[in-house]
């Protein structure tokens, strides 16, 4: 099997995982016994918990000079913990299974990404092809788990996550030996932090927070504010579905524009195109409207994500991209994320579909920041 088909087989297996539970997991808490309040709790610790657990692995895979090891055995203690899931019964038990499950799964998508970047720029091969196969992967796990889950109830999500986390464990140790760098040599706080220190680095996160923290609105109501408008089911499937195959084309074919465009310019298209699609998404909802609109998710999305992979390729040294990676995943998306998909509560319940007029604004705001980063990296 050659380098990019083994990256290629290590997104698929992780992004299985992906799609099976980002639909059906608080589904599977609440067949586990927890009320409404109980799974809001729990899935709010697991992320509380991936926010920290996710730089700490990347730190300790620099540490240990790479990230396969701890990519193999972070996947299976989590497929472990998910086991849990099959037998737990009553709120402590329940949020230890899955609190343990966040802590392990929190570095593997990062630490994936700076095995990827690192052996693209080695081995000449296409990133976003091969991240592509995540993409894909992504889409089918939550076909099949829909079918699933209706032939066989809710508890048999819990296995495909399990067999899941079982193949991104064995997938981790299949990749070829990365040659060795020396392990990080900072300790504690400041090897944990010296990222931050890297020129274009904060401004990197900036931009981020920015474009891919507006995707809060749309991921926490977007369907509840198409159903309110009488779009059915079915139809917004579809608008979700037609988002991720944008995703995929730029991942897939996409090569020659980011080259062309540079990071810099990824950022500035990606943010340029959130004004578009989230102004749009607050005046409309009319489908001849929504579909080349959820188009530009590949924009949005997809454009911001190659531009992110470019910077760090370009900029973060070998023994510092690790920490790199899982700190860019935690605060310049997770973080940025949660906290404004918490805010979209109150946006949404005071402005209905208007609340995508502050995910334009942020968008505005990450073009000159873009600049910024772009004035950084030339430095």
């Amino acid at each position: 099997m050659n380098q990019p088909l083994r990256h290629a087989v290590l997104f698929a297996a992780q992004f299985f995982v992906v799609g099976v539970t980002l639909p059906f997991l608080p589904a599977v808490l609440a067949a586990r016994g927890l009320t409404p309040t109980e799974v809001a709790a729990a899935l709010a610790t697991g992320s509380a918990l991936r926010l920290v657990a996710g730089p700490l692995g990347g730190r300790l895979a620099d540490a240990l000079g790479g990230p396969r090891g701890l990519l193999a055995a972070g996947a299976a203690v989590a497929a472990l913990a998910a086991s849990g899931l099959l037998v737990a019964s009553g709120f402590l038990l329940v949020l230890l299974s899955y609190a343990a499950m966040s802590i392990a799964m929190a570095p593997i998508v990062p630490l994936t990404d700076a095995a990827a970047v690192a052996a693209s720029r080695r081995e000449g091969f296409d990133y976003g092809r091969v991240r592509s196969a995540g993409s894909v992967s992504f889409i089918l796990a939550a076909l099949l788990a829909g079918q699933v889950v209706g032939a066989f109830g809710t508890q048999a999500a819990t296995p495909m996550i399990v067999a899941g986390l079982l193949a991104t464990s064995l997938a981790a140790l299949a990749l070829p030996a990365a040659p060795r760098h020396p392990a990080a040599r900072r300790g504690g706080l400041a090897g944990f932090l010296a990222p931050l220190r890297i020129r274009g680095f904060p401004w990197l996160l900036l931009v981020s927070a920015l474009v891919q923290g507006s995707h809060a609105f749309y991921y926490a109501f977007g369907t509840l504010h198409w159903r309110a408008a009488g779009l059915g089911d079915g139809l917004i499937g579809a608008l979700w579905a037609t988002g991720v195959i944008a995703e995929i084309a730029l991942f897939f074919w996409g090569r020659g524009v980011a080259t062309r465009l540079g990071p810099v310019g990824l950022s500035l298209v990606a943010a340029g195109a959130g004004v578009i699609r989230w102004g749009a998404l607050a005046l409309t909802t009319d489908p001849l409207l929504l579909f080349p609109l959820q188009v530009l998710h590949g924009a949005t999305f997809g454009a911001q994500h190659l531009a992110a992979m470019m910077v760090l390729g370009r900029i973060v040294p070998p023994a510092q991209a690790a920490t790199a990676q899982t700190l860019h995943a935690a605060l310049g998306v997770g973080f940025a994320t949660g906290a404004l998909t918490f805010a979209s509560g109150p946006l949404y319940a005071s402005f209905g579909g208007g609340g995508y007029l502050a995910m334009a604004l942020l968008c505005a705001l990450a073009v000159p920041a873009s600049l910024a980063l772009g004035a950084a990296l030339t430095r």
